[in-house]
């Protein structure tokens, strides 16, 4: 693998990331009309535009780190031997997995179009109803159930560490999204009610 490849994966990369944003603002031009609307059911659209957009914003928080571990590490191999391009792959996971893991819940919450866009949506509420602008921007932060961890954690289902870490709002117990996911379909289809696996938890 050449450098070149590598910062030409790296622009394609970006170019994704001003679509993300483009994503972003759209979803935001859309939710101010709805909240331009009366309505009672426009509460349940807001909710699920701001998941949209809580989505969008890890993506690019993603890339962002992503971006930042490959152009250090391949600063790092650029000065070594040529053998360590080999190893360019499996640096770049080790420290991606490093780095991602050390991201917090509140960095995510505080990406700039996040922020804008519950601004954005709060004054327009308050323009039709004032008292459900202060209820709506209360239930938009407490609906997003899928959280991003701010430290490691081993995942109670799998007993290995969580890639991609959820939290059940009922409990606050953590799980990694793929294993719960999984569990859940599960039991659906035994029609069971699916319980959390830690111990004395009854949720």
């Amino acid at each position: 693998m050449s450098l070149s490849a590598v910062h030409s994966t790296l622009s394609s990369l970006k170019t994704c990331q001003a679509d993300i944003g483009t994503g972003m603002d759209i979803v935001t031009d859309v939710a101010l009309d709805v909240a331009e609307t009366a309505g009672t059911e426009n509460d349940a659209v807001l909710k699920k535009l701001e998941v949209m957009m809580l989505e969008c914003a890890k993506l690019d928080q993603e890339i962002n780190c992503f971006v930042e571990v490959v152009n250090s590490v391949t600063a790092e191999v650029r000065n070594q031997e040529p053998e360590a391009m080999f190893r360019l792959k499996s640096l770049v996971k080790e420290k991606f997995t490093e780095r991602h893991g050390s991201l917090s819940e509140g960095e995510l919450q505080n990406h700039v179009k996040l922020v804008s866009f519950k601004e954005n949506v709060r004054n327009a509420l308050k323009t039709v109803n004032p008292e459900a602008a202060d209820n709506m921007e209360e239930e938009l932060d407490e609906d997003v159930a899928v959280t991003q961890s701010e430290v490691n954690f081993t995942c109670p289902l799998t007993q290995v560490e969580m890639v991609n870490p959820m939290k059940n709002k009922k409990c606050n117990h953590h799980y990694d999204r793929d294993a719960i996911m999984g569990m859940i379909k599960a039991r659906q289809n035994q029609k069971k009610k699916l319980r959390t696996s830690y111990l004395r938890c009854d949720r």
